[in-house]
């Protein structure tokens, strides 16, 4: 009895327990708002005066002076339901600041790869909601397109409405805009809230959200649910919303290519081998994939290739004869002199091309352009990227013979880039001409080779003290200033210029190569003098002769 008397009490007991449960509901657990502030704080800090303390939590997880801050989150494992991103965003690459006692930056990369690996479950995966305060965070426009030498590629074999329809896609899919970024590394994410062209500072911003938070009578911060008061505080803004990426979407089978070439749970052999398998695709679609194919093979360094696995599907990659045709067969057909030397590369690394063979590609792309009359600064800088042969390589000889036929001054700056130095003494004599496009492309050829030879920086000191006052004289001015000048004699060539000179636009241009040059060489007393005595009115205020004149006079 004692004992079924004691089993009725503990019953009842629990039923009591029950029933108390059922009267008081459990208190649910606050939210977590997660902070990434890598500029201005005023946008979190409106968001912490206006949510309840015991409802909302904040995580600030950026540590200062810690290069992995986002790295060691991702280990914590903290749960956000919102995510508050602060920082500048006009190039699209990066959140940065503009503070100088800051360094903290967080990159695309660096999110799209903790998305990709899945290893930031808390930080990414369980987000209700994303406030991305950057401009152009959101920016719709796309930064690939399919250009008409990838349509020329899709027409072959196929009717031109259905090479039409296919280009579209592909653009659609492989369009990578910003807003398309960020929609791929917030996956799933019912809200993301962002800006598609400038966004407000933060002590803007901040009043905003004040403004919103004070019209919501109940926080909607981590509901899923898009906030029509927050859109109208900011209705004079460029703020917008979105969600994030779904499986169902057609760009859902490009970020899974993407992340392949990112996953850290993948070894370097398997992304090695999914590279095999996409170049296999059609060259069009490879296309598109160009910039995941750049960084991924650029990040392989020659540690990882000698990896017996990673080696190994290199090997049947490089070995794979019919993909390298019609790979190379794509990029010589890249209307795009830059698109075709990126290909090569990439060829290159693959083991499709011997550095010479690529160097031979990049020779034979230049002599096209020389042909169709189209070398411009572009070509002339992708060819100064590239490391000078010399003049013993007969197709260099043949190419700089062709660009100095032309007579033209661009075709013989990327011919000089490549080695060549009878196109180098024309490039030089271009400085001084009276052609304003002439002289740019000097300016941009001079940037990749400066002068080394004194004695032609005096023949081009002694031209332009020659050449009659105009506006070609200030344009090669400019130029020879990009040079630092140390000579003495170069540099009291110019000097003497500057008590003659008529316009004030002259004496700048005179006042900006001695102001970079090592002007000790010319008696810092006596040229203050001269330049305080001969100087012109400046319309607009002080400027780079006053500067000089400052800089004499300290010394």
């Amino acid at each position: 009895m004692s004992f079924a008397l004691s089993i009725s009490r503990k019953l009842a007991l629990l039923g009591a327990c029950l029933g108390a449960a059922v009267s008081f509901p459990a208190v649910a657990a606050p939210k977590t708002v997660c902070t990434i502030t890598v500029n201005s704080p005023d946008e979190r800090e409106s968001f912490r005066r206006h949510l309840p303390a015991g409802d909302y939590r904040f995580v600030e997880l950026v540590e200062k002076g810690r290069p992995d801050w986002l790295a060691s989150a991702c280990q914590q494992r903290v749960q956000c339901d919102a995510l508050i991103i602060s920082g500048h965003f006009d190039g699209g690459t990066e959140f940065y600041t503009d503070k100088l006692d800051q360094g903290e930056f967080l990159s695309v990369e660096e999110m799209e790869r903790a998305s990709c690996s899945d290893s930031c479950p808390g930080v990414f995966s369980q987000l209700k909601e994303v406030y991305l305060f950057g401009c152009n965070t959101l920016k719709p426009e796309p930064r690939q397109t399919v250009t008409e030498d990838i349509l020329r590629g899709l027409a072959r074999g196929q009717s031109e409405g259905e090479a039409a329809r296919l280009a579209r896609l592909l653009g659609e899919r492989h369009a990578e805009s910003n807003r398309d970024r960020m929609r791929h590394i917030f996956k799933d994410v019912p809200v993301v809230y962002g800006f598609s062209s400038l966004a407000p500072l933060g002590r803007t911003a901040g009043p905003l959200l004040d403004r919103y938070f004070q019209s919501a009578s109940v926080p909607e911060v981590g509901s899923g649910q898009v906030s029509s008061k927050l859109l109208a505080a900011f209705s004079n803004t460029a703020l917008t919303v979105t969600p994030g990426l779904s499986d169902s979407e057609g760009q859902a089978a490009v970020r899974r290519d993407a992340c392949q070439f990112i996953d850290n749970r993948l070894s370097d052999g398997q992304k090695v081998a999914f590279m095999h398998q996409l170049l296999q695709r059609d060259m069009a679609e490879v296309r598109m994939y160009l910039g995941h194919l750049e960084r991924f093979t650029s990040s392989i360094g020659p540690a990882q290739r000698l990896v017996p696995a990673t080696t190994q599907a290199f090997d049947r990659l490089a070995g794979d004869q019919a993909t390298r045709g019609r790979y190379l067969d794509a990029a010589r057909s890249a209307d795009e002199p830059s698109v075709r030397t990126r290909m090569m590369a990439i060829a290159r690394s693959v083991g499709w091309l011997t550095p010479a063979q690529e160097q031979a590609e990049l020779l034979r792309t230049i002599s096209d352009q020389i042909a169709r009359d189209r070398v411009g600064r572009d070509d002339v800088d992708l060819a100064c990227t590239r490391k000078a042969q010399g003049e013993a390589d007969p197709a260099l000889r043949t190419l700089a013979a062709g660009a100095l036929k032309t007579g033209k001054v661009a075709p013989a700056a990327a011919a000089a880039c490549l080695g060549s130095m009878e196109a180098h003494a024309r490039v030089v004599r271009a400085v001084t001409s009276a052609n304003s496009d002439d002289i740019a492309i000097a300016r941009a050829y001079l940037r990749h080779r400066p002068l080394a030879n004194v004695d032609e920086l005096r023949s081009i000191a002694t031209a332009i003290a020659r050449m009659p006052p105009s506006d070609a004289q200030v344009r090669a001015l400019e130029t020879l200033s990009q040079q630092r000048v140390a000579d003495p004699e170069s540099l009291r060539e110019i000097a003497r210029l500057f008590p003659m000179a008529k316009s004030v636009q002259l004496q700048r241009a005179i006042a900006s190569v001695l102001i970079r040059s090592d002007y000790r060489v010319l008696g810092q007393a006596d040229l203050a003098r001269s330049l305080k005595q001969y100087r012109l009115k400046s319309p607009d205020g002080n400027d780079v002769i006053d500067a000089l004149i400052r800089v004499l006079q300290a010394g």
